[in-house]
Protein backbone atom coordinates (compact mmCIF):
# COMPACT_ATOMS: atom_id res chain seq x y z
CA UNK A 1 0.00 0.00 0.00
CA UNK A 2 1.34 3.45 -0.82
CA UNK A 3 1.67 6.23 1.76
CA UNK A 4 -1.37 8.19 0.59
CA UNK A 5 -3.53 5.06 0.81
CA UNK A 6 -2.17 4.27 4.28
CA UNK A 7 -2.97 7.77 5.52
CA UNK A 8 -6.48 7.69 4.01
CA UNK A 9 -7.20 4.32 5.62
CA UNK A 10 -5.78 5.52 8.93
CA UNK A 11 -7.81 8.75 9.00
CA UNK A 12 -10.99 6.94 7.86
CA UNK A 13 -10.59 4.29 10.59
CA UNK A 14 -9.93 7.01 13.16
CA UNK A 15 -12.99 8.98 12.09
CA UNK A 16 -15.19 5.86 12.09
CA UNK A 17 -13.71 4.56 15.38
CA UNK A 18 -13.09 1.30 13.51
CA UNK A 19 -10.76 -0.73 15.74
CA UNK A 20 -10.34 -3.81 13.49
CA UNK A 21 -9.42 -1.73 10.43
CA UNK A 22 -7.12 0.49 12.47
CA UNK A 23 -5.17 -2.33 14.09
CA UNK A 24 -4.65 -4.05 10.72
CA UNK A 25 -2.55 -1.04 9.67
CA UNK A 26 0.03 -1.94 12.33
CA UNK A 27 2.70 -4.64 12.38
CA UNK A 28 2.75 -7.18 15.24
CA UNK A 29 4.58 -5.70 18.22
CA UNK A 30 4.02 -2.09 17.07
CA UNK A 31 3.98 0.83 19.50
CA UNK A 32 2.00 4.07 19.64
CA UNK A 33 3.59 7.07 21.39
CA UNK A 34 0.79 9.39 22.53
CA UNK A 35 1.00 12.52 24.68
CA UNK A 36 -2.31 11.64 26.41
CA UNK A 37 -2.16 7.84 26.57
CA UNK A 38 1.56 7.15 26.84
CA UNK A 39 3.56 4.48 25.04
CA UNK A 40 1.21 1.57 24.36
CA UNK A 41 0.37 -1.15 21.83
CA UNK A 42 -2.02 0.00 19.07
CA UNK A 43 -4.85 -2.29 20.21
CA UNK A 44 -4.88 -0.70 23.67
CA UNK A 45 -4.37 2.85 22.44
CA UNK A 46 -7.19 2.82 19.89
CA UNK A 47 -9.54 0.89 22.18
CA UNK A 48 -9.05 3.55 24.88
CA UNK A 49 -9.21 6.43 22.40
CA UNK A 50 -12.42 5.14 20.82
CA UNK A 51 -13.99 4.67 24.27
CA UNK A 52 -13.15 8.31 25.02
CA UNK A 53 -14.56 9.54 21.69
CA UNK A 54 -18.16 10.53 21.00
CA UNK A 55 -17.30 11.86 17.52
CA UNK A 56 -14.23 12.40 15.36
CA UNK A 57 -13.96 14.47 12.21
CA UNK A 58 -10.61 14.62 10.47
CA UNK A 59 -9.28 16.91 7.78
CA UNK A 60 -6.06 15.91 6.06
CA UNK A 61 -3.76 18.87 5.43
CA UNK A 62 -0.50 17.35 4.17
CA UNK A 63 1.38 14.08 3.73
CA UNK A 64 5.17 13.94 3.84
CA UNK A 65 7.31 10.92 2.92
CA UNK A 66 10.92 10.03 3.48
CA UNK A 67 13.27 7.66 5.27
CA UNK A 68 14.80 7.67 8.73
CA UNK A 69 18.54 7.44 9.37
CA UNK A 70 18.29 3.63 9.31
CA UNK A 71 16.70 3.66 5.86
CA UNK A 72 13.16 2.77 7.04
CA UNK A 73 10.25 4.38 5.24
CA UNK A 74 8.55 7.16 7.19
CA UNK A 75 5.27 8.89 6.44
CA UNK A 76 4.13 11.95 8.37
CA UNK A 77 0.70 13.45 8.07
CA UNK A 78 -0.60 16.81 9.22
CA UNK A 79 -4.33 16.93 9.96
CA UNK A 80 -7.03 18.75 11.88
CA UNK A 81 -8.90 16.64 14.46
CA UNK A 82 -12.36 17.84 15.49
CA UNK A 83 -12.59 15.63 18.56
CA UNK A 84 -15.73 15.35 20.66
CA UNK A 85 -15.05 13.58 23.93
CA UNK A 86 -17.44 10.97 25.31
CA UNK A 87 -19.04 13.59 27.61
CA UNK A 88 -19.82 15.84 24.60
CA UNK A 89 -16.98 18.34 25.10
CA UNK A 90 -15.41 19.54 21.84
CA UNK A 91 -11.60 19.72 21.90
CA UNK A 92 -10.39 20.40 18.34
CA UNK A 93 -6.67 20.45 17.58
CA UNK A 94 -4.07 20.16 14.82
CA UNK A 95 -1.70 17.19 14.88
CA UNK A 96 1.18 15.61 13.05
CA UNK A 97 1.53 11.84 13.20
CA UNK A 98 4.84 10.28 12.25
CA UNK A 99 4.68 6.62 11.19
CA UNK A 100 7.74 4.41 10.82
CA UNK A 101 6.95 1.55 8.44
CA UNK A 102 8.21 -1.98 8.03
CA UNK A 103 9.09 -3.50 4.64
CA UNK A 104 5.43 -4.34 3.95
CA UNK A 105 4.15 -0.82 4.65
CA UNK A 106 2.70 -1.65 8.07
CA UNK A 107 3.24 0.82 10.90
CA UNK A 108 5.83 -0.32 13.45
CA UNK A 109 5.95 2.91 15.47
CA UNK A 110 3.58 5.87 15.50
CA UNK A 111 4.49 9.16 17.14
CA UNK A 112 1.50 11.45 17.73
CA UNK A 113 2.46 15.11 18.10
CA UNK A 114 0.18 17.94 19.22
CA UNK A 115 -0.20 20.54 21.96
CA UNK A 116 -2.28 18.96 24.73
CA UNK A 117 -2.37 22.06 26.97
CA UNK A 118 -5.65 23.46 25.55
CA UNK A 119 -7.50 20.14 25.95
CA UNK A 120 -5.81 18.32 28.84
CA UNK A 121 -8.25 19.42 31.59
CA UNK A 122 -11.31 18.52 29.49
CA UNK A 123 -9.77 15.16 28.61
CA UNK A 124 -9.05 14.36 32.27
CA UNK A 125 -12.60 15.35 33.32
CA UNK A 126 -14.26 13.39 30.53
CA UNK A 127 -12.14 10.24 30.58
CA UNK A 128 -10.99 10.06 34.19
CA UNK A 129 -7.49 9.39 32.81
CA UNK A 130 -4.41 11.28 33.94
CA UNK A 131 -1.98 11.59 31.02
CA UNK A 132 1.71 10.82 31.51
CA UNK A 133 3.86 13.85 32.21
Amino acid sequence: MDSRDLVRRYLDALEQTDLPTMTRLFAPGATVHSPLYGEVPPERFYSDLFTDTAQARLTERAIMQGTDRDGRDVVSFFFHFDWRLSDGTDVPFDAVDVALLDGTGAIIELYILYDTAPLRAAFERSSGRVPPR
